[in-house]
């Protein structure tokens, strides 16, 4: 079927069949305000109710105006996109929007930032002619997420994000009419659901009915106490996203920058969550060609294939639905948390700190971090190894705060011994890179050569599911790969019912990997911004002089010193842990009166 001819605001255009008048117009040029309609990427999943009406327009011969986000195109149809008839019902319907939402934007955490306000200036409303009785709803905390339901806009996107593209299932819409509202069934809390904390739906809310838990504040007081030594670790895609934050383009590397800003916040030191990440790949990869081995000998008690463990949303994830498999992930703590553990054991006895004087701060981009770091089992005698997580959105406000100049700051370097890292930990950041730097260790440390060519293009990629086979000098390797928890789904439930093919799987929670995480700035899930991302991260892999984890010097000096040999007593004490089942069944009491 050919193209479809159209016109909108007198300007011929042509499109494919199917496609909503939305599209076509932003296809020309031409902007439609929206509120409700929101796209993932290049996922082809689109999230569009037509419930909000603010991207209502009038289509000649049409008695009502009709939603541009699920009308249709239709040949010879003429479109009227910002008449004075569009323009006064959409400002109605703004006004009876915000005539239910809060006014305290002074204080809310989506400030300057939110669609809704941006709408509101857009149209110039000064004043509301509606007034009537407001929502109010009691505010959800959870260890990473904030729900604020009274700014909540059923807009629909969380619930999409959640539902179709994470496949988590904790929020839906729930109750009718003025008392509804987006929430976990039966209005459960969300740390009782399913909630993976991945904090998608923080980033696709256009207000602040969703939020991440703030630890900005808990971090200035420790720099404020000259009792406490606080030292500070920076992931792999922070890096690649804080420029955007203050007018830089995307995938501008900061990692210089980042370290200037952090020292001029007061931090006494200034490390490298890249050298956690090379310290995984030294348990996780000897991990793997033990299980191999094993597997090979056939023995019958090797759980194959070992699953990746440094994402704590797909940790969460699999906790909560496959209870069955808690034995097949990597035991290996996540680069956070191995970094943790060992700045409160190895680097504070270095620098004589008492552990409970020591505070690790971690900058990510991901909210589950905030999750991740007050588990139980990360705590020594209740002193977590990871003090607080912030995101890179809260290190950006943090260094705003500060007035600090951050693209005029001159570049400078990691503190050392664990500022030290090598490219494979930096592309821990992409999908597809957790496993390529494992490969690079695994490689030499099974043939005992040396590995010329390092990158592993058959990895990489942004297919949602990717596969292939790497060559160990013979040794054959299934390599499984999954970004987006409803990608993981599929691989798991091959693996559930004894389907799977492959000896390894990585897996991580956000579209794209970490680049896309719940705590990067708000652009992050546009493809182009996400492609830079990640072209960024192997452009640093490449600079680097050491590209193989077991070469880092200090990595070396660590085991040599401190930890023995990967997988030793001390190491695993100190750099695994072990998983729990989370139960989904939701109890419900009735009270008999």
């Amino acid at each position: 079927m050919g193209k479809i001819t159209i016109t909108i605001d007198n300007k011929r255009i042509e499109a494919e069949p199917g496609t909503t008048i939305l599209k076509a117009a932003r296809g020309a040029g031409i902007e439609i305000p929206t509120l409700c309609h929101f796209e993932m990427c290049d996922m082809g999943i689109e999230n569009r109710p037509g419930g909000c009406r603010i991207c209502v327009v009038e289509v000649e011969g049409r008695r009502n105006l009709a939603p541009s986000c699920v009308t249709e195109v239709q040949e010879g149809m003429v479109v009227s996109t910002h008449n004075i008839r569009v323009l006064n019902a959409r400002k109605t319907v703004l006004q009876l929007i915000i005539s239910d939402h809060p006014f305290d934007c002074l204080v809310c955490a989506k400030s300057g930032q939110c669609e809704l306000q941006h709408l509101a200036t857009q149209f110039g409303i000064r004043s509301l002619p509606y007034a009537g009785e407001q929502s109010r709803y009691r505010k959800d905390t959870s260890p990473s997420i904030i729900r604020d339901v009274d700014k909540c806009i059923l807009c629909r996107r969380c619930e999409m994000v959640c539902n179709d593209v994470q496949t988590v299932g904790a929020l839906s819409a729930v109750n009718r009419g003025f008392m509804a509202v987006v929430a976990p069934a039966f209005e459960m809390n969300l740390e009782k659901s399913p909630c993976t904390y991945c904090g998608q739906c923080v980033s696709v809310c256009p207000t602040g009915a969703l939020t991440e838990v703030d630890h900005s504040y808990e971090v200035l007081q420790a720099l404020s106490n000259p009792k406490k030594t606080v030292v500070v670790q920076t992931a792999p895609a922070v890096r690649a996203a804080l420029g955007e934050e203050f007018g830089m383009e995307p995938g501008t590397l900061v990692t210089g920058k980042l370290v200037a800003a952090l020292r001029r916040l007061g931090f006494d030191y200034v490390f490298d969550t890249d050298f956690g990440a090379d310290l995984t790949i030294m348990e996780e990869g000897t991990e793997l060609l033990n299980r191999i081995k094993g597997y090979l000998a056939g023995d019958p008690n090797v759980r194959i294939p070992l699953l990746t463990s440094c994402c704590p949303g797909w940790v969460n994830f699999f906790e909560h639905n496959f209870p069955d498999l808690l034995d097949v992930p990597s035991t290996a703590k996540s680069p956070q948390q191995m970094f943790g553990a060992i700045a409160k054991t190895y680097f504070a006895e270095k620098i004589g700190v008492k552990r409970e004087d020591l505070v690790v701060v971690s900058i990510m981009p991901c909210l589950a971090k905030k999750y991740e770091c007050q588990r139980d089992e990360f705590k020594v005698d209740g002193n977590p190894d990871v003090d607080y997580s912030i995101s890179t959105r809260e290190l950006a406000a943090f260094i705003r705060q500060a007035n600090i100049d951050f693209p005029g700051l001159p570049d400078e370097e990691y503190d050392d011994p664990l500022g030290e890292s090598s490219g494979a930990g930096v592309i821990f950041g992409n999908t597809g890179g957790v496993i390529e730097a494992a490969c690079r260790t695994a490689y030499e440390l099974y043939t005992g050569r040396s590995l010329d060519r390092v990158e592993f293009h058959e990895l990489r990629g942004m297919a949602g599911i990717r596969s292939a086979t790497v060559d160990f000098d013979g040794l054959k390797l299934n390599i499984g790969i999954a970004h987006g928890l409803g990608n993981a789904r599929k691989l798991l439930d091959e693996v559930r019912a004894g389907r799977s093919q492959y000896h390894a799987i990585e897996i991580m929670a956000c579209p794209g990997g970490c680049i896309s995480g719940g705590g990067q700035p708000y652009t992050h899930l546009k493809e182009e911004i996400l492609k830079r991302r990640t072209a960024a991260l192997y452009m640093a892999d490449e600079r680097k002089r050491i590209r193989k984890s077991h070469e880092n010097p200090s990595i070396i000096r660590l085991y040599k010193e401190f930890l023995g040999e990967p997988g030793s007593p001390r190491a695993h004490s100190l750099l695994h842990t072990e998983y729990f089942p989370k139960s989904n069944e939701i109890t419900i009491t009735l009270n008999n009166h």
